[in-house]
């Protein structure tokens, strides 16, 4: 069912797609991890990461001129200022420096460490949307989304294992410095303040949501060209690509385009238990494709989206 977080409009869309798309998104979500193990050569990406971000971003631009000329193309003559244009450069601003923190992070801290802290941003992403959109939350709200981050911790910690490898993720010992606490942290203001931000201008603008689509892309595609050529190698820009690779861009720029009709007809909230609830996927793609075990913190993580959801989304 749609999202209900208190006067929140309802989609604009019939519930029918409104519910596939956030299917979709869970699918998308779910499935990143896998793909990208899927894209290694010899244990190791064979491409450029800020390439693909680039082209994920380029794709998302692409589309959203399409939906412009098509499906909005009555609203093209809707008077827009700068003023309209200028917030979306700080909201790509956040996120590219997002995308950023996640590569330095990884010199202070393991993998796993980084998996376990990330989910942090749950925390961070519902405080801010209760502070500067002004969304109050109740206290079994609140409690639904602390199992969220519970139901995080808990599969990163251990929900899969490798039953032919003694270092699993189930055995792991995590390790993290000062300075990677404090990045982490960093790394969880920046990524609900850029969402909540995000949310905050699609919503009080008065435009159609593939024209500021169209201006949030602009600026996303050009700050990450920059940040590509500001720190790439000898390596180029398409090389190790493959067709896995091709998924993956499809599928994030499609992804992003779901989730800016998410903000812009619900909430961030929604979105956070969309990235949950991909868990799931994730996990039954892991034992799919590679083998992989589910543990009993798997089945933790699950009971605690499930409760989660109930409390979040059930009658009172």
């Amino acid at each position: 069912a749609p999202p209900q977080d208190g006067a929140r409009p309802a989609p604009p869309r019939p519930r029918g797609l409104w519910g596939l798309m956030l299917l979709l998104s869970v699918a998308v979500y779910g499935s990143h991890a896998p793909l990208l193990t899927l894209c290694k050569v010899d244990g190791t990406i064979p491409f450029s990461s800020s390439s693909v971000v680039v082209l994920v971003e380029l794709t998302k631009l692409v589309l959203s001129l399409f939906f412009l000329l098509t499906w909005d193309r009555q609203l093209l003559g809707v008077a827009v200022s700068w003023h309209h244009v200028v917030p979306f450069a700080l909201s790509a601003l956040l996120y590219a420096a997002n995308n950023n923190l996640v590569v330095h992070m990884q010199l202070f801290m393991d993998p796993s460490t980084y998996q376990v802290l990330s989910n942090l941003k749950i925390v961070s992403t519902a405080l801010l949307y209760s502070l500067f959109l002004r969304q109050r939350l109740c206290m079994r709200k609140w409690l639904a989304l602390f199992l969220l981050m519970a139901a995080g911790v808990s599969y990163s910690f251990g929900g899969l294992q490798d039953p032919q490898d003694s270092t699993s993720p189930s055995r792991m010992q995590l390790h993290v410095t000062f300075v990677g606490l404090l990045l982490i942290s960093v790394y969880c203001l920046i990524s609900g303040l850029s969402a909540v931000y995000t949310e905050a201008i699609l919503k009080t603008q008065a435009l159609p949501l593939s024209l500021q689509n169209l201006f949030l892309y602009f600026f996303g595609v050009l700050l990450n060209l920059i940040g590509h050529f500001w720190s790439s190698t000898e390596r180029g820009f398409l090389e190790g690509f493959s067709s896995w690779v091709l998924v993956i861009v499809v599928s994030q720029a499609l992804n992003g385009l779901i989730m800016s009709v998410v903000m812009k007809h619900s909430s961030n909230i929604t979105r956070l238990f969309v990235i949950s609830c991909s868990i799931l996927v994730n996990a039954v793609l892991s034992v799919m494709l590679f083998n992989l075990q589910l543990t009993l913190l798997f089945f933790v993580a699950v009971l605690c989206i499930g409760l989660a959801v109930h409390l979040y989304y059930g009658v009172t």
